[in-house]
């Protein structure tokens, strides 16, 4: 079969090595024949000009053209005047370097629909090696340029403050959240360096929460203070996160900032209320062991504070004054009110001191405490506090909404019902490092909801600390991660399907240079046998 097409080529042989060239051309119109025939994504063949000379279906149903309504016409009737500069200057790259080069092309379609695509244009030669035009290979965009939409939706709709930037600290992104916080116009805080807003130490901070997002893939909380256009320092907490590209490769980092200023004043406001009392305060767990107090209470009872805090008040009254302080902290726990009790503690000189408990008006540290309590109410991500050994103290609706189970079936209960064993080993190393580092350590968690599902989630994990700075549980932050995740996996399934058509078309190329191959070799093995021929002729004729 191969012979009877390389002898039908051949007829027009002459001295000028014609029958070369015309079977060339015709291995050349074989070999883009097949190409373009089997080719999974739309390709075409068109001249140094831009002329379409060959287009397969996909083209057709890419554009919604008849073959008949694409063959024979310019690219330029496709495509707007600046793109069609762009396909020129591709096409005197490919002839004048002889590689591909990839071009950002937005042909119309036959509905008037732009239509976002890559073009791969890789050099169509003669059989002299010559350039005489482009086999054009488009790859749909649409799906991508959604993905890629989606995700940007995901950072601009963010509640906090959300940025990008790249492994030089350098802000490629940041939403309206950050404008807010900052007073400056996201034109002054894009393209320039984290550096501008923050000190030289919180630099290296922030440098080094990079290198751990480098190493370790994990997202590293630091404390950052930066300054606003007024000049205001911002008291503000950093989760940031790992940016990948396609590979998986790690290329900068998304930070989501909080704004800790209405906490803190929070926090130093009851801190205040404790240590400016008049009257001796002191704050005690239900054990009765004190916790703090005030310096109202050593000049009271003639003890130093150390000598105090962290002592049980029965060191101080009598076993049947502890009776009653402890019923009044049952009755504190059971109905939520204060309970006046009379007390005689001892001096530091052993002199019986006369108290009588009086009831202080609290209203305003209960607004402090109500604020806080506030802040992890209407938080809009699920926030929970947990002790040190996992169990739920307090969590806010959004944890209800994102696990499906009511306040009472969470409050109370251990993480460990809600993720899996080697997860809760994985909390249980985050409190281990909040305790030791007092800073906060995210985590991916996997919680099942309440009708099974496994929901994934990141878990900022910070420290909660008691009056004199111990560490006595964690405030946990939950963000799902499913919208993020489909969007990755959308992501990895159009890499893999790329991959897959990659190697798709390196495959026709290996059988497509094999045949070519063959065909030269049968070509010289029928120029052999013909001058075999000729020398016979020659001797019989000389015969």
């Amino acid at each position: 079969m191969a012979k009877k097409v390389l002898s039908s080529a051949a007829p027009k042989a002459d001295a000028n090595g014609q029958t070369q060239q015309d079977g060339s051309a015709s291995r050349g119109a074989l070999v883009a024949d097949i190409i373009i025939a089997n080719a999974p994504d739309p390709v075409f063949v068109s001249d140094l000009e831009g002329k379409i000379l060959q287009a397969n279906d996909a083209v057709s149903e890419l554009l919604g053209f008849r073959k008949d309504e694409v063959v024979e016409q310019s690219l330029s009737r496709f495509i707007s005047a600046e793109e069609t500069q762009e396909f020129t200057a591709a096409l005197r790259e490919v002839v004048e370097r002889g590689v591909t080069r990839d071009a950002v092309l937005n042909p119309r379609s036959a509905a008037g629909e732009v239509i976002p695509t890559t073009l791969n244009a890789s050099a169509l030669r003669d059989a002299d090696g010559n350039v005489i035009g482009a086999i054009g290979i488009l790859r749909d965009m649409r799906e991508l340029d959604k993905a890629r939409a989606y995700a940007q939706r995901l950072i601009d709709d963010a509640p906090d403050p959300v940025f990008v930037s790249d492994l030089e600290g350098k802000i490629i992104q940041a939403n309206e959240a950050v404008s807010e916080l900052l007073g400056f116009r996201q034109d002054e805080v894009v393209e320039q360096s984290l550096s501008r807003f923050i000190s030289p130490e919180e630099t290296r901070e922030f440098m080094a929460a990079l290198d751990e997002v480098v190493e370790r893939g994990v997202t590293r909380n630091a404390v950052l203070n930066p300054r606003s256009a007024a000049g205001e320092v911002i008291p503000t907490s950093l989760n940031a996160s790992a940016l990948r590209d396609a590979d998986g490769k790690v290329i900068g980092a998304i930070g989501v900032l909080r704004d800790m200023r209405e906490l803190d004043k929070a926090r130093a406001y009851a801190q205040r209320l404790i240590d400016d009392a008049p009257d001796p305060v002191f704050v005690s767990d239900l054990e009765g062991k004190i916790l703090q107090a005030n310096e109202a209470v050593s000049q009271l009872l003639g003890f130093r504070q150390d000598e105090v805090v962290e002592q049980s008040l029965s060191r101080f009254i009598s076993p049947e004054e502890t009776r009653e302080f402890t019923a009044a902290l049952r009755e504190v726990v059971e109905r939520g009110v204060t309970r006046n009790a009379v007390l005689n503690p001892r001096s530091a000189d052993g002199k019986v001191i006369g108290a009588i408990g009086i009831l202080r008006d609290m209203r305003e540290l209960d607004k402090a405490r109500a604020y806080a309590q506030r802040l992890i109410d209407d938080a809009p991500d699920p926030v929970f506090v947990s002790d040190l050994e996992g169990k739920i103290i307090q969590a806010n609706d959004a944890v209800s909404q994102l696990l499906g189970f009511r306040q009472d079936e969470v409050v109370e209960q251990s993480l460990s019902r809600f993720i899996s064993p080697e997860e809760t080993r994985e909390f249980t190393a985050a409190l281990r490092e909040v305790v030791e580092h007092g800073v906060t350590r995210n985590a991916r968690l996997n919680p099942r909801s309440a009708s099974g599902e496994i929901i994934p989630t990141t878990l900022n994990a910070s420290a909660l600390r008691d009056s004199d700075g111990k560490v006595i549980g964690a405030i946990g932050i939950l963000r799902d991660m499913r919208a993020y995740e489909e969007v990755v996996q959308d992501l990895e399934q159009s890499k893999t399907e790329l991959q897959e058509k990659i190697l798709d078309l390196e495959k026709f190329e290996e059988v497509v240079v094999g045949r070519e191959l063959k065909m030269i070799a049968l070509e010289k093995e029928l120029e052999s046998l013909q001058r075999e021929n000729e020398k016979l002729k020659a001797a019989r004729a000389s015969a």
